[in-house]
């Protein structure tokens, strides 16, 4: 009867595999009630390791190759199912296959921004994303500390383990750059680098190697950003004061042009002819106070409108002053109460 057993068992006589789709880390060989033929075959392709698991404890690990598999190529199985030289019955054991090649385009990101120190800033809350490569480095390693005696373990289960380890180097990254924030925007390749320097190690301690990070945004919160704005176009305009009166000297023309043309459409009825059309009625009263004061400096009012009369200002200048003053307020460019002073300072001036 055990002869009859033996007769009809199902030995395994090639054990490989040929990967069906990416994203397989590790996968084992199906061996249901079935035993390993002694003189069997193992092939293991290039990107893969094969490795034997008896009773729980790993026994032989072969890399890229084709292999009989007899007591001579097991030494360690041999020695833990305790075989002589000549014994060449089937064996049981457990065979895992571990994929080495690279797992590429991983995603990493920041789902909240993190905080960090900066040169610049004091600190900064930041937010960053990008891609990063690893590969299974230590097959030993990394079946005790992640994928067991599972069937298959998949890069999709490992993806947030790993996906963490990235996050939480981020601010080591960044003090061990020593880069302020304004530069690790520029130079995302040296930030890159530093990340996979400061998490390379937790890869490590999984059977991991990583490979490769690449950062393709690095940006702030959308209100610390306003702020940073805010400071890059102080730091452009420089002296605020001439930045003023740059942007004055640069609307009266273009305010001018729009009163002659009478359109009130035009850029004197815009919102920007507002706040410069304010300045250009400022700009008219002065030099006409200037003109009137200069005929007689120090003098009382009602000498100084005898003085500007006879000094070349005429009441027909005054007059036509204050239409033009009627129509900016008619317009929109001066405000009742600012035509309002305009009128009772000019009148002074005809007493």
């Amino acid at each position: 009867m055990a002869l009859m057993d033996f007769i009809k068992k199902q030995f395994i006589d090639i054990i490989e595999w040929t990967e069906d789709s990416d994203g397989t880390l590790a996968w084992r060989f199906p061996m249901e009630d079935r035993e390993i033929q002694n003189g069997g075959s193992l092939t293991v392709r290039e990107s893969q390791v094969a490795m034997f698991v008896n009773e729980g404890k790993v026994a032989d690990v072969f890399g890229p190759g084709r292999y009989t598999l007899t007591t001579a190529t097991l030494p360690i199985l041999t020695y833990l199912q305790n075989w002589d030289k000549l014994f060449k019955s089937p064996f049981k054991s457990d065979v895992y296959f571990f994929s080495t090649r690279q797992q590429i385009d991983q995603r990493w990101g920041t789902s909240q921004p993190v905080t960090i120190r900066d040169k610049d800033f004091g600190a900064v809350r930041l937010r960053a994303f990008g891609n990063y490569a690893y590969r299974i480095a230590d097959p030993r390693l990394f079946y005790n500390e992640i994928s067991g005696t599972r069937e298959r373990y998949t890069t999709e289960e490992l993806d947030g383990q790993l996906r963490g380890l990235m996050l939480q180097n981020i601010s080591d990254a960044v003090g061990a750059s020593g880069t302020p924030f304004l530069d690790l925007a520029a130079n995302q390749v040296e930030f890159a680098k530093a990340l996979q320097e400061a998490t390379a190690p937790a890869f490590a301690k999984l059977g991991l190697k990583l490979e490769m990070v690449t950062m393709q945004n690095i940006s702030l919160p959308e209100d610390l950003q306003k702020i940073l704005d805010q400071k890059i176009g102080m730091g452009m305009v420089g002296d605020m004061g001439k930045f003023m009166q740059y942007q004055t000297a640069q609307s009266i023309p273009a305010l001018a042009a729009g009163a002659g043309s009478g359109d009130g459409g035009g850029i004197v009825g815009s919102a920007v002819g507002l706040g410069a059309g304010v300045a250009l009625g400022q700009v008219m009263a002065n030099q006409l106070s200037q003109g009137l004061n200069a005929a007689a400096p120090g003098a009382p009012a009602a000498a100084a409108g005898a003085a500007a009369a006879t000094s070349g200002v005429k009441a027909e200048d005054v007059m036509s002053t204050l239409e033009r003053l009627g129509e900016m307020k008619t317009k929109g460019i001066l405000t009742q109460e600012e035509f309002d002073a305009k009128k009772a300072e000019l009148l002074k001036k005809l007493v």
